[in-house]
C-alpha cells in the first residue's frame, strides 16, 4: 500500500473537508501540528483558511498524499518568503501524515515528495521547517536529510511547566 502524491490540487469541499478531519486526526493523536487535543473541525477551519488564502494568492503550494481509497492521508504545505532577501528558500507548514498510517514509511515518502514540488520553483535552494522539541520529530526530519540549524529552548508552551524547543530544521535542495 503506498501513498499516491498530487502538487497543487483543484481545491473543492472534499479535499477541504480531508485535510480538516487529517488536522483533526492527527492533532487528537498528539501530533504536534498547532493544537493540542481536545481539538475540533471549528478549530481546525480558521487555520485552513489562512492556508488557502496562501494558495490563493499563490504564495503557497500543497502536497497532498491520498491512500489507496483515495482519503487524504498526508499533507504539506510550502509557503514562499516574502522577504526579498530570503526568497531562495521555502518554508514547510502543517506537516502531517494520518496516526493509522504511521509506520508505513509515508512520511519519508510525503517529505520526499514535498522536496520534489520544491525543487520544482525556480530559484529554490532550501527549505526550512521547524518542529516541537521532545516529539521525536527532530530525529525523523535528520533522517529526511533536515539539519538542525537553530533552537529556540522553551518557545512552545504545551502546558504549565511543560515548554518545549522550537527546532529550526533545514534541508539543502541540490539540482
Amino acid at each position: 500500500m503506498a501513498l499516491t502524491f498530487d502538487v497543487d490540487p483543484a481545491f473543492d469541499r472534499d479535499l477541504r473537508d480531508g485535510i480538516t478531519a487529517l488536522w483533526v486526526d492527527v492533532s487528537n493523536a498528539g501530533g504536534a501540528v498547532g493544537f493540542l487535543p481536545p481539538v475540533t473541525s471549528g478549530d481546525v477551519r480558521p487555520e485552513l483558511v489562512k492556508h488557502l488564502a496562501g494558495l490563493a494568492e499563490g504564495r503557497t503550494r500543497l502536497v497532498v498524499g491520498r491512500d489507496e481509497g483515495g482519503a487524504v492521508a498526508a499533507t504539506a504545505f510550502l509557503t514562499h518568503n516574502t522577504h526579498r532577501l530570503m526568497r531562495h528558500w521555502i518554508g514547510a507548514y502543517t506537516v502531517m501524515v494520518h496516526p493509522r498510517h504511521q509506520g508505513k514509511g509515508y512520511g519519508r515518502a510525503l517529505m520526499a515528495a514535498t522536496a520534489d514540488a520544491a525543487l520544482e520553483i525556480e530559484g529554490i535552494e532550501a527549505i526550512r521547517l521547524t518542529c516541537r522539541g521532545g516529539t521525536g520529530a527532530d530525529r525523523f526530519y535528520a533522517s529526511c536529510g533536515y539539519k538542525e540549524v537553530g533552537r529556540v529552548p522553551n518557545a512552545i508552551r504545551v502546558a504549565d511547566g511543560d515548554d518545549r524547543d522550537d527546532v529550526i530544521m533545514l534541508l539543502p535542495l541540490y539540482r
